[in-house]
């Protein structure tokens, strides 16, 4: 014979496994991908050149127009054809690494800029290099993982 608790989980298993199966739930609406991004790369056009005679030493920095909200420039290319694109973050992200630079996302983008051959400048024009990098990471500790 079956007693009772027995009996009760097997009808409450028997009507549960006869139940009809479950809608699925249609996800919440995505937030528009320009609104959610952390970062965002806007080519800067172009600053026209100065007018100075030919004879003139060159300076080994190009100039650098720093958009306003913007705290690093991506400096791809050399003389003519090099392309500055601003750097900017989400607004979080943006107070972090305006008040803490060594900080990962930050070091993540300027990482990007220079895995494609360009040269990182902040927003007073003075160049972020790996020098820079390894001041930054006395400050941090990084624990970085290698395959193998």
């Amino acid at each position: 014979m079956i007693d009772r608790k027995s009996a009760s989980c097997l009808l409450a298993f028997v009507l549960t496994a006869c139940a009809p199966p479950r809608e699925p739930q249609s996800p919440p609406p995505a937030a528009p991908a320009a609104d959610s991004a952390a970062v965002t790369r806007r080519p800067i056009p172009a600053p026209s050149p100065p007018d100075t005679p030919a004879a003139s030493v060159r300076s080994p920095l190009p100039s650098i127009a720093v958009p306003a909200g913007a705290i690093y420039v991506c400096v791809t290319g050399s003389g003519s054809a090099a392309a500055q694109t601003a750097i900017e973050y989400a607004p979080k992200v943006d107070a972090l690494c305006r008040n803490h630079p060594e900080m990962g996302p930050c070091q993540y983008e300027r990482n990007v800029c220079r895995g494609k051959g360009g040269r990182v400048f902040a927003a007073d024009g003075t160049e972020i290099t790996m020098a820079t990098e390894a001041e930054y990471d006395k400050k941090v500790r990084r624990v970085t993982f290698k395959a193998n």
